[in-house]
């Protein structure tokens, strides 16, 4: 069977599967693909965290919060948000991009932006988000990544800081999230 971490967010009650990272890492994945429920929950209370008056444009990355923040962006009125791509497309003439370390991908990756995209960056106000802020990894991507195409960072937002990204006062985040022993026991 299984071992999951039940947990409440956004006023909802959720199971996540425990899954191993390393042979002494394991980690309660939050995953929203196909869960409109706390997508729209979730969406709604991230909004709460920053006044929108405070930036201009949200960005996160490529995939599981790209539902978020499109949910957000519906949710918000913006016309516009931005993804930053784990690969370059080729409706992407002339990105740029940065160096990314995720405690859930093996290696390094890199984060795209169109430079379209990058262009209408230049000069705003930009708010990341991500579903999970565990390392920092790919929060500190996309803020390289924004300040590579001349923008700013406004805030960072995230649904669970995972294990020392709690104590963090530079992201504000809806539910703490824990990290596990193999047994499933939370780790101290």
């Amino acid at each position: 069977m299984r071992q999951t971490y039940k947990t409440n967010i956004a006023g909802l009650e959720r199971e996540l599967p425990i899954c191993k990272v390393t042979d002494d890492l394991y980690i309660g994945a939050f995953i929203c693909f196909g869960d409109a429920e706390i997508t729209v929950a979730c969406a709604r209370e991230l909004l709460k965290l920053v006044p929108q008056a405070d930036y201009d444009y949200m960005l996160t990355a490529e995939a599981k919060s790209i539902p978020l923040i499109h949910e957000m962006a519906r949710q918000s009125g913006a016309k516009r948000y931005f993804i930053a791509r784990k690969g370059p497309k080729a409706y992407m003439p002339d990105p740029i991009y940065v160096e990314d370390r995720s405690i859930t991908t093996a290696g390094s990756q890199r984060l795209y932006l169109s430079r379209d995209d990058a262009e209408l960056i230049r000069g705003k106000r930009v708010l990341l988000m991500d579903d999970v802020i565990s390392t920092g990894g790919s929060m500190h991507a996309m803020e390289a990544l924004v300040e590579l195409a001349g923008g700013a960072t406004a805030g960072r937002i995230a649904v669970f800081a995972e294990g020392d990204a709690q104590a963090r006062s530079d992201i504000r985040y809806l539910a703490p999230l824990p990290l596990f022993n193999p047994d499933g026991t939370v780790k101290c």
